[in-house]
């Protein structure tokens, strides 16, 4: 009763000012006074409707043009809310499962930029760890595709039917690091030879090796290379000398930094942190066969029962963009402005170019499994993804097991005549 007494007499005082001179335009009213005009009048007519027989004709006029007012204005307000929010469809996911290498130089989020802005219905997620992590995240479906430079480890992923339709997107070079006063003497050196000083400075007490211990691309690289020499990882534990980060390949060059001491690096991680000023360690082994590194793409098997949800399209789209013509020159020009060299070189225009008959070797060699950078076997509804290096791949075969068959003439006749057909 106390609420309707007190609207009832605000009532009566609002009707004496619609009924004089005082405030005749509804304009100024609303701006002014309405707001509770409204809301009183909307009370009584739908709480207490016999009580709007206090306000007069015009007084009921302007009341309900006012509420008309405010139900068009809320009505268009709620029409663009709900086409905002529903004109636009939903983005399609992908996550992508990668190492740690890729991720911290930024070429991943450069790739995800350019290809997000040419299909912008698509939105790419990265998890970034060691190669071997990246790989189990893939086998249990947590991720639509793998992005990694282990291609013992990618075999077996295509081999256990986890994987399909692999492509070498880019390769770089692993080098020896440590610091500038080099107390090993390795600079120059083979990488087998630089190994055996810094063993040997080591069990001197004047050097320290750190390892990334972790099971990624690297970790395998650097196990490879301690083999090639006659030790194991087992072995080299026990010595002192030898430390283990466990961790990713910028806190690795952290610690060896701190430490003084040497690592194994992929070319672009050392770039960029010795460009930032995160490090003094020095570059002292560069490259050579050994230490070739190679990166790959490969999605998921669709047909495997892990992966029946996994996004199988949307991997395929972003592995055919990164070997595009786009693709490819984004990893030709990554780093060229920051670092004043690229930190990955394109392997598409390599392979199709045949300009470098020695590396191509070495790739072949290091990532190509039977004869291929992905055999017919691990192939789904993809081989024009092929076709376009078939021919340069058959003759590049050729080449490597059977060198002195071939004269220069007929080589370049016969890759001039498969580009053209």
């Amino acid at each position: 009763m106390s609420m309707l007494f007190a609207h009832n007499k605000k009532l009566a005082e609002l009707e004496r000012r619609l009924n004089t001179k005082e405030e005749n335009s509804l304009g100024e009213d609303v701006k002014k006074h309405d707001v509770d005009f409204v809301e009183i009048v909307i009370f009584t007519t739908i709480c207490c409707p016999p009580m709007t027989h206090h306000l007069s004709r015009s007084a009921i006029t302007r009341v309900q043009a006012s509420i008309l007012i405010v139900v068009v204005v809320c009505g268009i307000a709620l029409a663009g809310y709900a086409y905002s929010s529903f004109s636009v469809p939903p983005k399609t996911r992908l996550v992508v499962s990668t190492t740690t290498s890729l991720y911290e130089t930024g070429v991943l989020d450069y790739l995800k930029t350019n290809f997000e802005a040419k299909y912008p219905g698509m939105n790419v997620s990265f998890i970034s760890q060691g190669t071997g992590l990246a790989i189990q995240t893939a086998m249990r479906g947590d991720a639509d595709m793998i992005l990694v430079h282990a291609p013992t480890s990618e075999y077996q992923f295509l081999n256990g039917s986890y994987g399909v339709n692999r492509k070498i997107l880019a390769y770089n070079f692993f080098i020896i690091v440590g610091p500038s006063a080099d107390p090993a003497g390795i600079a120059g050196k083979s990488p087998a030879d630089a190994l055996k000083r810094i063993r040997s400075a080591g069990l001197n007490g004047t050097a320290v090796w750190v390892s990334r211990g972790d099971n990624s691309g690297t970790y395998s690289k650097e196990v490879s290379l301690w083999k090639s020499i006659g030790l194991t990882v087992t072995q080299l534990r026990s010595e002192k000398w030898y430390l283990e980060a466990g961790s990713g390949m910028t806190a690795t060059l952290l610690l060896a930094n701190q430490k003084l001491g040497y690592t194994l690096s992929d070319m672009g991680t050392y770039l960029q942190n010795f460009n930032n000023h995160n490090i003094d360690l020095v570059k002292l082994v560069g490259a050579s066969k050994s230490m070739l590194n190679v990166y790959s793409a490969i999605s998921d098997n669709p047909n495997n029962a892990n992966m029946t949800k996994t996004n199988y399209a949307g991997a395929m789209q972003f592995i055919r963009y990164l070997v595009s013509d786009e693709g490819q020159q984004l990893f030709a020009n990554y780093g060229v402005s920051q670092y004043g060299q690229a930190l990955f070189q394109p392997y598409v225009p390599l392979a199709m170019s045949q300009s470098n008959q020695t590396l191509l070797g070495w790739i072949h060699d290091y990532a190509f499994f039977q004869g291929s950078e992905c055999p017919a076997q691990f192939r789904y509804n993809a081989d024009d993804l092929y076709t376009a290096q078939a021919s340069a791949l058959t003759w590049l075969t050729s080449y490597v097991l059977h060198p002195s068959s071939w004269a220069t003439e007929r080589k370049m006749a016969y890759w001039t005549q498969s580009q053209r057909a």
